[in-house]
């Protein structure tokens, strides 16, 4: 009865937030006298599977099927629900993210499973397996008992400091009984962004808004983000002018990530875009309006032209990283 996560990866690369839920996933199985079980799809080498007893995993179930190198709902829920049966699991872990929130519902209700999305906390089992989520977009937090015999948990990622250890997994195939219509949907084309830190895996963050006053002056993000080695991500005004890709948009319609260290710059800061970035452990406001909701809500503020404040704080960065090479 081991504890099941499912492991998400990109061209066969395990992506970090799911390192994060096999250790989330690995400490449940400790409280509860078990193991860790990840589930695997697609194409993934063994070398990399192994990668996932570095963070508690005990075994992985691996469903070598290049069908499932792209996300095809029925098939993964098919994929979690036969594994989760087979290891007769009690506790199942996926992420708070896109993925997750396709698959996670649909294996509650074919598990008769409670379902916690947005956990923040691991289960207090003197409670009754009490777990601590966001709600109300992330502008507050519940605490919720699960009472039924089978959990589904999602896990917010960047909830938890990753933290590697020493450990080897074995590695089993996992056999599924597919049927057509787990593919009836077919991906004919991916085009993926290269070059640039994933938003969903950065821990530093830069961040641009309508203060920047056009697309032409978007190198003054950028750069930034370099000298920091940070991503780039945008309000939800800026994509919708089509001056960033709509991938790199966060907030309440866009994508919510968790960073170390967000810094907005010329971002106004309603409600709708702090509902994505409200987790960052950091928050650095720029905005040349003193009276801006984000300062409310920032760790540190300056009071300032976006057009003036970047090219200034740019250059300290690199003057510091010259000086402490």
């Amino acid at each position: 009865m081991s504890v099941i996560v499912l492991i998400e990866h990109s061209s066969g690369n395990i992506k970090k937030k799911s390192f994060e839920a096999v250790q989330y996933a690995s400490e449940i199985a400790q409280r509860l006298g078990t193991s860790a079980t990840a589930v695997v799809a697609g194409s993934v080498a063994d070398s990399e599977m192994q990668k996932l007893g570095e963070y508690g995993a005990k075994k992985v179930l691996h469903v070598p099927d290049e069908r499932l190198n792209n996300l095809h709902t029925r098939a993964y829920c098919r994929l979690l629900i036969t594994a989760a049966r087979q290891e007769n699991s009690e506790v199942i872990v996926t992420l708070h993210d896109v993925n997750g929130r396709a698959i996670a519902p649909r294996v509650a209700v074919a598990l008769k499973a409670g379902l916690v999305s947005g956990a923040l906390s691991y289960p207090d089992l003197d409670q009754g397996f009490m777990i601590k989520k966001s709600v109300f977009s992330g502008k507050a937090f519940a605490f919720v008992k699960v009472t039924t015999a089978i959990k589904v948990i999602m896990l917010v990622p960047n909830t938890f400091q990753l933290s590697k250890t020493t450990g080897s997994v074995i590695i089993e195939k996992l056999s599924v009984p597919f049927e057509d219509k787990d593919f009836a949907i077919k991906v004919t084309e991916v085009n993926k962004v290269t070059g640039q830190i994933p938003l969903a895996d950065a821990e530093l963050v830069v961040s641009g808004g309508r203060g920047l006053k056009g697309p032409e002056n978007w190198g003054l993000i950028e750069n930034l983000a370099k000298e920091l080695g940070a991503a780039t991500a945008c309000s939800r005004p800026v994509a919708d002018a089509h001056w960033r890709p709509h991938h790199e948009h966060v907030g309440q319609t866009g994508g919510t990530i968790r960073p170390n260290l967000y810094i907005a710059a010329g971002i106004s800061g309603a409600i709708q875009h702090l509902a994505g970035v409200s987790g960052s452990k950091t928050i650095v406001v720029i905005n040349k309006d003193p009276e801006a909701p984000f300062f409310k809500a920032a760790n540190y503020g300056v009071v300032g032209d976006v057009m003036e404040v970047l090219p200034r704080l740019t250059e300290a960065v690199r003057k510091f990283k010259e000086n402490h090479q």
